[in-house]
């Protein structure tokens, strides 16, 4: 078993993560937003594992059963090649696919990446357990810097996963950023799989974010404590309201945390004062919801050309398999 489960990707992590400029930018926007980075402290990340198990919350179990039926078909395809997955939280999902590879090689390399330090060392540790054939070694930090570490280290024939529709979180302008670092990252002949939520109706889409047991509250409010905890801050979470809503003209569902109060923040570590409005909004994460086929143009634009695409029976959620050409 490896002794040290993790690798922090540079020194510039903790300064990264502990600026707080984008938290200082966002607070002074009108309308004030968060980046969706802070919802995965360790607490966070212990909540979203939840709001995966919660019955409104279809993506998971459904990206789970096209992994389910169709990773051997993966394994098949890419051949042994070095794993690397993006944001890989508890790795749940992805023990199909590692249960795959196992099937067609003697030996195999696992990279997951993760902002929380938590959490994935406790799923490496757990997976090392489990495959003790396969080398795992976490790797702490954000996309931008994994994808970065990645392009300078490059060691064998890659497939490069990026699960769980996370992509929805990045507008169209930074969407397009990623996608293009994800094209410098790959050698030609090397795999990108990517998990995409689907559009569907709001009726489907709004009572995946806020469902009957308060989860998905509880994760958008822990936001705050997270804040609190970071930067010296005594935001008051019983005075915040979590709502998330579907616009349907932008196809994406916009999370938000609603002020119930006039009063002002501080968050000492930033040398920030912020005053909130009753009724006035954080917007704290955006999904966007993708068409397919708009989806493999927009990877073929990048030299990443689909190799084959899956979905669930009820066309809700995509897997693509990309290959740089």
């Amino acid at each position: 078993m490896i002794t040290q489960p993790l690798t922090v990707l540079d020194h510039h992590y903790q300064d990264l993560i502990d600026d707080g400029k984008d938290v200082i930018n966002g607070l002074n926007k009108n309308p004030k937003t968060l980046s969706p980075k802070y919802f995965y402290d360790d607490p966070g990340s212990l909540l979203f594992e939840k709001i995966c198990e919660l019955p409104e919350y279809y993506p998971t179990r459904t990206e789970a059963w096209i992994l389910n039926q169709y990773a051997d078909e993966i394994a098949v395809i890419t051949n042994c090649c070095e794993l690397i997955e993006l944001g890989s939280g508890s790795s749940t999902k992805t023990q199909a696919l590692l249960d795959a590879y196992q099937k067609i090689a003697d030996s195999c390399r696992y990279l997951p990446i993760d902002v929380s330090g938590g959490i994935l060392k406790t799923s490496v540790l757990q997976l090392q357990e489990k495959y003790p054939d396969i080398a795992i070694h976490g790797l702490l930090g954000t996309y931008e810097q994994a994808l970065v570490h990645l392009e300078s280290n490059y060691l064998q024939s890659r497939m490069l996963f990026f699960l769980g529709s996370s992509l929805g979180n990045f507008n169209p302008e930074e969407c397009d950023s990623f996608l293009n670092q994800v094209s410098r990252t790959l050698q030609p002949g090397d795999f990108f799989l990517l998990g995409i939520d689907l559009q569907k109706p709001k009726e489907i889409l709004e009572p995946a974010y806020n469902d009957s047991q308060g989860v998905t509250a509880a994760f958008n409010l822990n936001m705050l404590s997270h804040l609190n905890w970071r930067f010296q801050g005594n935001f008051d979470i019983n005075l915040f309201r979590h709502q998330a809503i579907y616009n349907q003209v932008d196809n994406q569902i916009e999370m938000y945390l609603h002020c119930q109060k006039s009063h002002l923040v501080s968050l000492e570590a930033l040398d920030l004062k912020v005053s909130f409005e009753e009724g006035e909004s954080i917007l704290t994460e955006i999904s966007r919801k993708f068409d397919l086929a708009t989806m493999e143009k927009e990877l073929q634009s990048k030299g990443l050309k689909t190799v084959k695409t899956w979905t669930d029976e009820k066309g809700w959620f995509g897997l693509i398999l990309c290959q740089l050409k």
